[in-house]
């Protein structure tokens, strides 16, 4: 390890909670003043999107990345370290303790997914641009000054990788803090944070950095800044989250590439194999056709009733994603949410346009996500997912064939697993929930939306379970960037008055004592 230097009384009446906050969300927290202390973060916000952050692609630009975390942590006050992980170091960030308030570790994450620079709709996803839509619905770029003013249209975005996953909540807190210190009022709870350098490749290095800094981490709960909001626009909390797991298939054909003139008709195609395989997978209707797949998730009256409470507005969650259907896995989205997944994130066999070739390919390639539930881990799927493979006739391999195999075996695959992140959930009605609905309910009261919005359990995966099994501390999941934000795609971008509302979401729960 490197070491640099070192709420008005509000009662949750249906739950019969009686939360006696000894102080009221600070009259001084205006709406003028969060927009005025964004519009001063903005410069360093974009200055952050700037750096690359793959960390498969490149450990320097990580290391890049945690240096820059660090100084900015630093100018607000926060004692700041790095843990190395094998040179993509994680930050972990300590502000000054004021003695009898109860700390509250905060996770968030500053590596973003792979991009494809030519799929973006500007000159590169390092350089973030601004844009709003014109009258046809159409977003159109604009100067970035447009951004800089104090009466700022929120309807603005900016587009750049990370700037909603996960920069946008750094910076978000960073703003955060600098409006209270501009104000000189102190936390009411004592702060830490953990930054996570490899959340998009399922945080390899969360579990050791967790084990060899448990003193530090040590906390009475968790909050995770990720996911998305609700679209309604009210806060949100979320109390559980699904693991995820890949798997790469390889199925094989003949040993090199042929004339598909010459062969063609004679020798089987690999692409045509993997595609009949896949389709063995799933129905017409989007469900997993593998038996036992869903049937350890059982969903009580309670979780029904908290599910259907979201009241998702499906008809524009369609339109606004741009299908008529939705697979049948279930009846609703936050129901459909609750039960793993079976997902092609990719697939590959030779070339198609400028580099296409008439031939038949020697293997086809498929990428699979499995998004987890603490009742189907990755261990458990992945098991019936081999068994089916077996089923379809397949000889599974962990290597490539040898002449003696390809002479034995018509169906060839072989079967790659990566390293998962499992899933967690804690009861909707554990005591955390009072205090992130209080908090939340007293930041956003003079709002238009202030209720906030629980979920069982989102869709979405984070390293909480990594981080909670061993310290043993409560948790919740608060989403403050735009549910249409792009993110693992191209052209990701942050809504400004999500920016905006996600300080307040911040502010609400720094400025309200933990029970």
């Amino acid at each position: 390890m490197m070491k640099t230097k070192l709420v008005s009384l509000f009662m949750v009446a249906h739950l019969g909670f009686s939360y006696a906050a000894t102080a009221v969300f600070p009259q001084s927290i205006t709406d003028e003043l969060i927009k005025s202390t964004a519009v001063a973060s903005f410069p360093e916000y974009l200055d952050l999107l700037t750096l690359p952050n793959d960390s498969i692609a490149s450990s320097k630009d990580i290391q890049i990345n945690a240096e820059r975390l660090e100084k900015l942590f630093q100018k607000r006050g926060f004692n700041t370290f790095q843990f190395a992980n094998g040179g993509k170091p994680l930050v972990l960030a300590e502000y000054p303790k004021i003695q009898g308030q109860k700390t509250v570790l905060f996770y968030i994450h500053f590596d973003g997914q792979p991009v494809i620079p030519s799929q973006w709709s500007q000159a590169s996803p390092w350089n973030p641009v601004l844009k709003k839509k014109d009258s046809l619905n159409q977003w159109q770029q604009v100067q970035m000054q447009e951004l800089m003013k104090e009466n700022f249209d929120p309807e603005l975005r900016v587009f750049g990788r990370s700037a909603s996953d996960d920069k946008g909540p750094i910076m978000m807190f960073l703003a955060s803090m600098d409006l209270m210190k501009s104000i000189n009022l102190n936390p009411a709870v004592n702060i830490k944070v953990i930054l996570d350098s490899e959340e998009e490749v399922n945080s390899p290095g969360i579990p050791n950095a967790v084990k060899e800094n448990q003193d530090f981490l040590k906390a009475d709960a968790l909050v995770i800044f990720d996911m998305a909001a609700h679209p309604s626009g009210r806060p949100t909390a979320v109390f559980g989250n699904r693991g995820v797991q890949w798997l790469n298939l390889t199925v094989y054909g003949p040993k090199a590439p042929l004339h598909s003139g010459h062969y063609g008709n004679y020798v089987p195609n690999p692409a045509f194999k993997l595609a009949r395989l896949l389709a063995t997978m799933k129905d017409d209707q989007g469900r997993v056709t593998i038996p036992g797949y869903y049937s350890t998730t059982k969903l009580g009256t309670e979780d029904l009733r908290v599910l259907d409470g979201v009241m998702d507005d499906e008809v524009a969650l369609k339109k606004r994603v741009g299908i008529v259907n939705s697979d049948k896995v279930s009846s609703n989205y936050q129901r459909a949410l609750q039960y793993p997944s079976l997902n092609i994130r990719g697939l590959l066999a030779a070339g198609v346009g400028k580099e296409a070739a008439n031939i038949i390919p020697k293997e086809a390639i498929a990428e699979l996500d499995i998004r987890t539930t603490t009742e189907a881990n990755a261990q458990y799927l992945t098991a019936l997912i081999k068994k089916h493979i077996q089923k379809q006739g397949y000889r599974i391999l962990d290597h490539e064939p040898t002449d003696s195999e390809r002479g034995q075996y018509p169906l060839l695959i072989k079967v790659i697993e990566g390293l998962p992140t499992e899933a967690t959930r804690q009861s909707i009605n554990s005591p955390i929930r009072k205090w992130v609905e209080t908090a939340q309910s007293r930041a956003f009261s003079g709002s238009s939306t202030p209720d906030p919005i629980l979920i069982r359990s989102s869709g979405a995966t984070v390293p909480t379970h990594e981080i909670v099994s061993p310290l043993q501390m409560p948790f919740v999941i608060v989403p403050t960037v735009n549910a249409d934000n792009n993110q693992h795609t191209y052209d990701e971008n942050l809504r400004m008055g999500n920016y905006l509302s996600g300080m307040r979401n911040m502010l609400g729960l720094i400025n309200t004592p933990y029970p």
